[in-house]
């Protein structure tokens, strides 16, 4: 039989390719070091199928790196008297890499305007070599301008899936002002801003963003007119679109597009003519924005090509959702579903789950023209990364989607599924009560309980509440008496946001109490209606964990329970298989990237199916284990298709969860680190080495770990306070991302005993 082989070869490496296959090598040919392809005639072996083949990588004509027999890819089926087979496949070379993770903006040099930028990125290349990392991770790095305060420091909430955010412009790289003084004063601005410990996002981007007004009032329209400025505006449609509504936002004082007074529903013709038409007011505005963009292009252009120059992968991330205030909601909204925001169900991370607030995908509509918006998006990330990490995979299988509504996550539902009707739940022998068990339960017990708990700030704040105990203050306030010791919420208040509004502007922590507590009594029931299809139900989220769950029998809680396992952890997972293989494959076969998918929380059996047939690399948390029986996960026995790391930008750092359950941290002491003596409070270098090596050790791919981590194993260099090092609180969706390295770029490449020991590290775990 006649084999014919093409082969996606997806590093970045350029080294000759070849398969072995029943006994025989077969070389491969590439003209551009992605493709290979060959051919050979196969014997089959006597056993007939399956034949078994895997790949290698030769130097010289000899074999230099081989895939183990348990990599190997299998021919299970051929038609009968096939004469020819043609293989199309992807293979990653499995060389294990170690790297560095951190938000560009969490970068620190002696020439920085106060947060990170795209040359200190460059800067931190050269650390990664120096070391004999080979691997750079970031955050998402587009434009999340909303506010134009710090809550725009959220990097997940993008305006634009294309745009980079301006303050990642390293001012360095461009032309020095001509005017002196203003030059001296933003000077001075700069080493004010760069001396803070943390970043001033509102100070940084107010003064970064006037310094490039100057900077374009002076070489705008040189640049304008460059031909790498027309081909690059050519090259990307998105431009101007995001210009205009860039102008927009600041014309209007608003990111909404659903609040300005016009442009509500966008229209390319009407903003030609108002935004882009000669002697337009708004024409220099927006050109301004343009021109930020092509810098900003440039320069991470620049530190694509250095990394790849130099061997490292830059890895980028892809968030999932967008901004409901974003350009693509205002300029494709037919692609999004704005009655619903896309968020996560309850976790380690938030016993609520998550409200991200992003509007979920309409995937009918996106599959309608062969999933171009995603195709483009990947395309674009290609030309400045090697790898990428998709920001929760499990939303191309099914979102969790939360009813505008609600704040928290738990009334939400997974989106698509597969809802139950009153029947189907009656089967598991629970009787469907739609009152009792899809509206809130509320009882003078349930009163008592949750705000009793309250009655302190009464001896604290003599007269709050109108001077009522907690538990009649509410009665009074938000419910109406139903019959018996039974309650209601009122209408106007019937709905988490409801009860938002009427709390807004009321600060003081018995308020804040007091509205979570009525969120949790509003969310508590067993069912959830569907979003579409009326008269069909899901059992809600965590149902178990609430008061209602209480007042079901015994034979009760067994049906529900039962319902609940068929319901979450095995009714969808074929329908989720389809739902995630009619769209990952098309976007995996778009770019040669690398891919990594972040497969955390609630994971379906279904994930691990398709992430190892598609070869998406996993994401390996050692205290976040994928096996539910298991404390830790097992550095020795990670996948190699996996990414492997001490913790991400929303776990606490090494150091921080070694002090948070002593507990915890003796049986992590003496099980997995195998040590003796007395577990100490606090981690010791030595015991974050010991961690840091272990997971290089491991079989993983890529090991790619958070510079706080890093920096644990040198007390020198790490930062005295632990506390300091945290990125991000999911459970706080007001969570202020300020971090930045204590340490200049420049400190950490003169760190030569540090460098070494990392280096020594890196190289004695074989990678």
């Amino acid at each position: 039989m006649k084999l014919n082989f093409k082969i996606k070869y997806n590093t970045n490496w350029g080294e000759n390719l070849g398969v072995m296959i029943a006994d025989q090598v077969v070389e491969l040919h590439t003209t551009d070091g992605k493709e290979w392809s060959g051919s050979a005639d196969i014997e089959l072996p006597k056993g007939g199928l399956p034949l078994l083949y895997r790949y290698g990588v030769f130097c010289n004509g000899h074999l230099v790196r081989k895939e183990q027999h348990s990599m190997a890819h299998v021919i299970e089926n051929v038609a009968p008297n096939r004469k020819s087979l043609d293989l199309v496949d992807t293979w990653r070379d499995p060389r294990r890499v170690a790297g560095v993770a951190v938000p560009v903006f969490s970068l620190r040099s002696e020439g920085s305007f106060g947060v990170g930028d795209f040359g200190d990125l460059k800067a931190l290349i050269d650390w990664a070599v120096a070391t004999k990392q080979t691997a750079v991770q970031i955050l998402p790095i587009n434009d999340t301008t909303i506010t134009n305060t710090w809550t725009d420091s959220y990097p997940y909430n993008s305006i634009s899936i294309y745009a980079f955010h301006p303050q990642y412009i390293d001012v360095r790289q461009l032309p020095p002002l001509n005017d002196l003084q203003k030059a001296a004063e933003y000077e001075a601005k700069r080493r004010e801003l760069n001396a803070l410990t943390q970043i001033d996002y509102e100070a940084v981007n107010t003064a970064k963003r006037a310094y490039l007004r100057e900077i374009f009032n002076q070489e705008g329209k040189k640049v304008l007119a460059s031909a790498g400025f027309k081909t690059f505006a050519e090259n990307n449609d998105w431009l101007k679109p995001y210009a205009a509504y860039s102008v927009l936002r600041d014309q209007y004082n608003d990111a909404d597009f659903s609040h300005w007074p016009k442009f509500q529903t966008y229209n390319a013709e009407e903003i030609e003519k108002e935004i882009f038409a000669a002697g337009s007011e708004n024409l220099k505005n927006a050109q301004f924005y343009m021109y930020i963009q092509y810098v900003l292009h440039t320069q991470l252009l620049a530190a694509s090509a250095y990394a790849r120059q130099n061997n490292v992968i830059l890895k980028g991330d892809i968030p999932i959702g967008i901004s409901r205030a974003s350009v693509e909601a205002w300029v494709e909204p037919f692609y999004f579903n704005m009655n619903g925001s896309a968020g996560a169900p309850p976790d380690p991370f938030s016993a609520n789950g998550q409200n991200w607030g992003f509007p979920t995908y309409n995937w009918d509509a996106m599959q309608k023209d062969g999933l171009q918006w995603w195709v483009k998006r990947f395309r674009k990330m290609q030309e400045y990364f090697s790898a990428y990490r998709i920001d929760h995979i499990l939303g191309f299988f099914r979102i969790w989607e939360i009813p505008t509504h609600s704040v928290h996550g738990l009334l939400g539902q997974f989106a698509p599924s597969l809802p139950m009707s009153p029947e189907e739940i009656g089967s598991y022998g629970l009787g469907f009560q739609k009152e009792f068990m899809t509206e809130p339960f509320i009882n003078d017990d349930l009163l008592e309980q949750r705000f009793g708990m309250l009655r302190h700030y009464m001896t604290e704040e003599p007269g709050c509440w109108d001077g009522l105990d907690p538990v009649e203050y509410v009665k009074k306030t938000f419910l109406d008496h139903k019959e018996h010791d039974m309650w209601t919420m009122k209408p106007q208040f019937a709905t988490q946001r409801q009860v938002e509004g009427f709390f807004s502007g009321k600060k003081k922590q018995r308020n804040l109490d007091m509205k979570e507590t009525l969120y949790s009594i509003i969310s508590n029931v067993l069912f959830v209606e569907d979003h579409r299809r009326k008269g069909f139900y899901h059992p809600r989220i965590s149902a178990q964990l609430d008061y209602t769950y209480t007042r079901l029998q015994g034979w009760e809680k067994d049906a529900f329970n039962r319902l609940y396992v068929d319901y979450f952890y095995r009714r969808h997972n074929q329908f989720w298989y389809e739902q995630a293989m009619q769209k990952l494959p098309k976007l995996i076969d778009a770019t040669q990237m690398i891919v990594c998918g972040e497969d955390l929380g609630m994971v379906p059996d279904c994930v691990p199916w398709v992430m190892n047939q598609l070869q998406i690399l996993s994401l390996e948390i050692q205290r976040m284990p994928k096996n539910p029986e298991d404390t830790f996960g097992h550095t020795q026995w990670y996948p190699v298709n996996s990414v492997c790391t001490t913790g991400t930008h929303d776990t606490e750092t090494l150091r921080q969860w070694w002090e948070m359950d002593h507990d915890l941290t003796k049986k992590f002491y003496y099980d997995e680190l195998h040590e003796s003596g007395i577990c100490p409070m606090v981690a010791s270098t030595d015991n974050c080495a010991h961690v840091v090596f272990d997971h290089l050790a491991s079989p993983s791919l890529l090991c790619i770990l958070p510079l706080q981590d890093w920096l644990a194993i040198d007390a020198d260099l790490r930062l005295p306070d632990a506390n300091a090092e945290r990125i991000n609180i999911p459970a706080n969706p007001r969570h202020y991302w300020r971090y930045r390295m204590h340490l200049t770029i420049e400190q950490l490449i003169e760190a030569e005993n540090f460098n070494n020991r990392v280096a020594s590290m890196i190289c004695a775990a074989g990678r």
